[in-house]
Formats: structure tokens, sequence, C-alpha cells
């Protein structure tokens, strides 16, 4: 079987959807006997685009700012380089990871990982909003199988949009071997660079966007008592996203009070460093479709404080602490509970390295191979 992943987001600092090419991609080359060609925005290869562009984030925004019509002029350029090489490639299928897939004249899988810009479609640039408005629905019309990361994300697509049972496959995400519980000698250099001790910091993981709900973390965390903020300070890995102004006031107050951190954006092995050592992962998010961070937390033996909202149970099961997202007290109350009661953090931890057992990029291979060949079929 010969395929074609749309891989161009790997050229932008690797979030969400890059690590799902990366991890998917990997594992069905492993595991079977899967040919897959990358495109990568304006070239192929056949290996994933191995890091970020340099430059690729200042690129974009000034794209974005200065150019009209910034997206459609990327899509039309885009669109070009991918007939120049599918007519030279000539693969079987293509799969599409993200809303906007491009033009191809035989079957396509696309991967619907939330409707995000249905629920939420202020947590979207108004530039954005409106192309995935516009292609969005044609491009699930034209897909012969649609995966999705969990089934909440299925449900809703055949709620929203109507789609068929039979067309939809739920794929649940995996997690990369760098993420699992970390010894203190493994994580000595980067805790003495960041100036912290293992299991004495909290941890936030996600981009700076609305969606992410960071304000509810910093209300529940200045609930916490001064001694206890003084010992655990909060830190926040995440790379700028849209709408950031909102939270820089926000930020700079707290921040200037020595007890929250913006680490900025960090590698993948240097999150997942970061990652094991935290006493605990907060992670507030108003919507996700599977919610990435907390399967990595729970891998690296970390608990983790979620929001009961979309995927995310699917995701924690029994091993979340789940609180309302909009209930900063009662996060509070979660967060003092898992730095007081070690026998609640321990049972946290072993509940969630069960729950990840559950969850393997192999598997999501199977599944996604045996959607290329329903969408062959």
């Amino acid at each position: 079987m010969h395929i074609v992943l749309n891989a161009s987001i790997l050229r932008a600092p690797r979030t969400g959807i890059g690590q799902y090419i990366a991890g998917l991609s990997s594992a069905i080359v492993k595991l079977t006997d899967t040919q897959i060609d990358f495109f990568a925005g304006l070239s192929w290869s056949a290996q994933p685009p191995p890091s970020t562009m340099p430059g690729y984030s200042r690129i974009s925004t000034l794209a974005k700012r200065y150019l009209p019509n910034a997206y459609s002029l990327r899509r039309n350029l885009q669109q070009k380089a991918f007939n120049h090489g599918v007519k030279r490639l000539r693969p079987a299928l293509y799969h599409e990871p993200s809303l906007w897939p491009l033009e191809f004249a035989g079957p396509m899988v696309m991967t619907l990982h939330d409707l995000t810009h249905v629920h939420y479609p202020e947590t979207q640039p108004a530039d954005r909003l409106r192309e995935i408005e516009k292609r969005v629905e044609p491009a699930l019309a034209r897909a012969q199988v649609i995966l999705t990361d969990s089934q909440f994300i299925a449900d809703e697509a055949q709620r929203y949009y109507g789609i068929a049972p039979e067309r939809l496959r739920v794929a649940p995400l995996g997690y990369a071997e760098r993420f699992r519980p970390y010894s203190a000698t493994e994580q000595a250099s980067v805790c003495a660079e960041l100036g912290i001790a293992p299991g004495q910091y909290l941890l936030c993981v996600g981009t700076l966007e609305p969606r992410k709900n960071l304000p509810l973390a910093l209300d529940a965390y200045a609930q916490l008592p001064e001694a206890v903020r003084q010992r655990y300070p909060l830190l926040i890995a995440g790379m700028a996203g849209w709408g950031p102004q909102a939270l820089q006031g926000r930020l700079g107050t707290a921040v200037s009070s020595g007890q929250v951190r913006l680490l900025g954006y960090l590698d993948d092995q240097r999150l997942a460093q970061v990652l094991a050592g935290a006493r605990m992962l907060l992670f507030p998010s108003l919507y996700e479709g599977f919610g990435l961070p907390v399967l990595e937390a729970m891998a690296a033996g970390v608990p983790v404080v979620l929001s009961a909202t979309a995927s995310l149970p699917e995701v924690a099961g029994t091993a979340g602490t789940y609180c309302p997202a909009e209930a900063p007290q009662q996060w509070s109350t979660a967060i003092m509970r898992l730095i007081e009661d070690d026998r609640e953090w321990l049972l946290r931890r072993r509940l969630g390295l069960e729950q990840v057992q559950q969850f393997s990029w192999a598997n999501c291979a199977r599944i996604t191979t045996a959607a290329y060949r329903q969408a062959l079929e």
C-alpha cells in the first residue's frame, strides 16, 4: 500500500498534530508494509521532515499580517507542489491529518481531531476561521473514511455533520517512549538549568491560546497559601499562540512574583524531562479532541488535575482528578490534596501508569491502516 501523508505542519514547532504525524507514521512504517511519501508543504521526502524550518514562526506571523489572503496564497502554492509530486509518485491514497485537505483525484482519508471551530469560534483567529468554514464540510464529504482521536469527537461528527458511522473510525493516540518516569539523576541537568527541584513544581503544558483556559490555572494557583507557592512554583511550557495579548497582563503580574515561570516552547526531550519532574500537571482546557499532554503526563508517572470536559475523561479515565473548567477554588483544593496527601498522590500515579497501557502508537497505526484499506475498497 502506497500513501501520501501531508506532513507540512512538521515545519512549524511541533505541537499536537505534529506529534500525531510523527508518532503515527513511525509506527505505520515499523509495523506494516505501507509505503509513505511525505509532503512537506513545498517539497517531498521518504522520511518525515526532521525538524522545524528555521524562522518558521516569524515568517508565518509576518505573512499573515502583511499579505492579503495569506492562507489562500499558501494553499495555492502548496497545491501546485502537491500536484507535481502526486503525478510523479502515483500514490494510491492520500491521508490529510488536518481540516484542509488538498485536491486529490483518488481515495482520501482525513483525521478530524476536534470541532473547536464549532464550539469555540471565538478562540480562532478570524481569517483562520473563515478558511475552516469554507473548507471543512466539503472535505468531510469527500473523504472515504474519517479518523477521530476519540469516541467523543466521532459522536460529535455524527451529530453536527451527519457523517454516517461506517465512515468513521476512532484511532486513539499513543505516546512516545521518552515519556516515562525519570530518576532524579536523569532529571538533574534540566532541573539545575531551570533552578528547580524534582517533584517541587507544578506544570501547565499547551500553546498559550484562549481554549487552553490558562487564566483558571493562574486563579487556582493564586489561591494556594503563600508558603505553598513559594515551595511549588508554577511552570508554563508552551509557545505563544493566537490571542496571547489577553493573557499578558495576568502573566506579567504572576511572573513578577517569582512564583510563575514561562518556559516557552520546549523541544521533545526537554519537555519529557520537565514533565517527569512535576508534582502534577494542571490541564484546565475548555475543549480537547484528545489531550495528548494528559496521556504523556500519566506515562511519566505524574498525576493530572484536569477539566471534566469533552474527550478528556476518555484519556484520563479513573486516574484523573477532575474539576469544573470554571471553578478555581475546586482546582485549588484538588492541588492542595495532591501536595499534602502522599497516599492520594501515589494512588493517582499508579492509576495513571495503568491507564496509559490502553494507548499506543502501534494500536493507532493498526486502526489507521485498516481505515486505509477500507478507503481503497
